[in-house]
């Protein structure tokens, strides 16, 4: 028996590029909520709680975005809250209304994960605000870059793990294709490793298209207790699991800067709520802001333990035992950063009920699926294990 009571009954995204149209977070984050409400079943007066995720309230100058987007989604006199965690914001709004409705204190919650990264300010204001969502003192105000601190993280992992630029080159094809499958993605692409090595260095080893790009979008999901859920959805996929865990946010403050050790300890709680192992996962969201970061999410959440072997022999692949990014991930489908983790959870949920695009949707829909994300260069982890709604009573 698992220890939680929660059903996914609602689950949607929009798509996630650069949006030039006019419209702004509020129009996207209406756009998800209704799409999800519509699968539910449910009307808006059954809602009791909404957990809101959104990075910076520089991206969309509001500062109570939750309040605002309870007014907009036609939600008044709800539970408003906002959640914030860096690029693990989706993931913690997530936790949020699982442990709302787990507790009892709502029947309904609504997550909307919503980031306007791409279109409200210039890149490099961008680059700038990320550099502040680290230790401000000692690295916004000095000018670092959340790509440097990355790839300093990722050469301590290389040189340990000996993963090779033929590594990053397969982690960034794969999740590019299969955005290619996934209407919604924001690089739909097809790289090879000759456009990658020529593409211009960011900061060694990383180069251009060895990272995410800044997106728009929201995603949203309802989550709901299992008693409640209405009859058409009583087969809808469950959590299993949530976990997080915080590590030093100084890289040079933790014992192996190459290790993303939070990840580690967010899947150990997550596994023991789930009562499964790491091994029991048949398919994964990472969180891949860079493609070495994917390689270290891997190996830190217990995937594998030789994920060059495993990588070049298509352990991840789409048609392989445990696909990651089915989506295209961040380097594909995109990073909106507050849409981010609700979004992994919603693809996750799809899947799971055999509901994703159907060039990327797996014909034997696996049982167990992972949504991780995080914040800083995983100094916040967040993951939250899904299970078929056959398989937890």
């Amino acid at each position: 028996m698992h220890k939680t009571n929660v059903t996914v009954t609602g689950a949607a995204l929009t798509p996630f590029n650069r949006r030039r149209d006019g419209t702004g977070f509020r129009d996207w984050a209406a756009s998800a909520f209704d799409t999800a409400l519509d699968m539910s079943g449910l009307e808006r007066s059954d809602i009791d709680a909404l957990y809101v995720a959104s990075e910076s309230d520089f991206f969309h100058l509001q500062l109570n975005p939750a309040s605002v987007l309870a007014t907009e989604l036609g939600l008044v006199g709800v539970a408003a809250t906002r959640c914030e965690g860096g690029g693990a914001s989706g993931q913690l709004a997530v936790h949020a209304a699982i442990r709302s409705v787990q507790s009892g204190a709502a029947r309904h919650a609504v997550v909307i994960g919503v980031d306007p990264s791409a279109s409200a300010l210039s890149g490099d204001a961008i680059r700038s605000l990320y550099g502040f969502s680290f230790d401000a003192w000692t690295d916004g105000m000095t000018g670092l870059t959340s790509t440097a601190l990355y790839a300093l993280s990722y050469q301590a992992f290389a040189a340990e793990h000996r993963t090779t630029e033929a590594d990053l080159a397969a982690v960034t094809i794969q999740n590019r294709m299969n955005a290619c499958s996934n209407p919604g993605a924001h690089l739909r692409r097809q790289d090879t490793a000759d456009d990658i090595s020529a593409s211009p260095m960011i900061s060694s080893p990383y180069r251009r298209l060895h990272c995410s790009p800044l997106s728009d979008g929201a995603a949203a999901l309802i989550l709901s207790q299992a008693r409640y859920v209405p009859a058409n959805r009583a087969s809808a996929p469950r959590i299993a699991g949530a976990g997080a865990a915080t590590d030093h946010m100084h890289l040079g403050a933790r014992a192996d800067p190459g290790t993303f050790s939070a990840k580690t300890k967010a899947m150990q709680r997550a596994c023991t709520e789930a009562e499964i192992s790491p091994s029991d996962i048949q398919m994964a969201e990472l969180y891949d802001a860079y493609a070495g970061a994917q390689l270290q999410g891997i190996t830190a959440l217990g995937l594998s333990d030789a994920v060059s072997r495993d990588l070049r022999d298509g352990k991840f692949a789409g048609d392989g035992p445990c696909p990651i990014n089915l989506s295209g991930g961040l380097m594909g489908q995109g990073a909106p950063v507050g849409a981010t983790g609700v979004a992994q959870t919603a693809t996750c949920a799809l899947v799971l009920e055999g509901r994703y695009h159907a060039a990327l949707q797996p014909q034997k829909p696996p049982v167990w699926a992972l949504a991780d994300t995080h914040g800083g260069v995983c100094t916040t982890s967040a993951v939250t294990i899904l299970t078929q709604g056959k398989q937890a009573a």
